[in-house]
């Protein structure tokens, strides 16, 4: 049965879904979801009956619906084990539990659509806004960059030398950062993998400008010459 996933191509947690999607090289459907048009499509009666949170991602496999990135990419690891998005031991696989959800507990949440909408709301102006965002990226970055720098487990990618969970959720949060022209100079241990990752397929084409509903381009791409 093919999968269907209600994804938006600048969601990070739409973006983490694609990733492992490709990874383990299964077919899905993507149906897009403006998070911005005409107030949000996520938040519509028909949307809401399949995910209450009215957000996204949602993967539809049949009649089941499971919301919440890091669950479906658990799921997809259950159902298909290779290749494997998690380490062999019970030690490394909470390390690595631990560092996906510092991105998409701790920093994503702080600056993704719906906040940045709130405050807005609440009257505060775009520079202001910026500032809010980049210092919870900063703060969020620069404790994976120090976790990440000198850990033994480290390889070509964030445990070892295949990509896995970590990873999936770094990209889209570095795509961010690069989109809001932070600097990432502070995060050389962090952009090294970035890049590691920018070159597999399965990355690329999981990436904004790849996608159906695409309205931009890659910030994490070259300067063309």
């Amino acid at each position: 049965m093919k999968l269907k996933l209600s994804s938006y191509w600048r969601s990070s947690a739409a973006f983490r879904v694609r990733i492992a999607l490709n990874l383990k090289d299964m077919e899905y459907e993507v149906i897009p979801v403006h998070l911005l048009k005409n107030g949000g499509e996520q938040m519509s009666n028909a949307y809401g009956e399949k995910n209450p949170n009215h957000l996204v991602p949602l993967l539809e496999e049949g009649d089941h619906h499971i919301h919440q990135s890091l669950a479906i990419i658990e799921y997809l690891d259950e159902i298909q084990a290779e290749p494997p998005l998690l380490p062999k031991s019970a030690l490394d696989r909470a390390w690595v539990r631990s560092l996906a959800m510092d991105i998409a507990c701790d920093i994503h949440p702080m600056n993704n659509v719906r906040v940045l909408r709130y405050l807005k709301k609440l009257d505060i102006g775009n520079e202001a806004r910026d500032v809010w965002y980049q210092h919870w990226i900063q703060l969020g970055l620069a404790s994976l960059e120090k976790q990440l720098a000198n850990d033994q487990r480290v390889g070509r990618f964030t445990c070892g030398d295949e990509p896995g969970l970590v990873d999936i959720c770094l990209v889209p949060q570095l795509f961010n950062a690069l989109s809001s022209k932070m600097d990432v100079s502070p995060y050389p241990a962090l952009m090294r993998i970035f890049h590691e990752c920018m070159k597999l397929p399965a990355f690329i084409d999981a990436s904004w400008e790849k996608q159906i509903d695409a309205e931009g381009s890659n910030p994490a791409a070259p300067p063309q010459e």
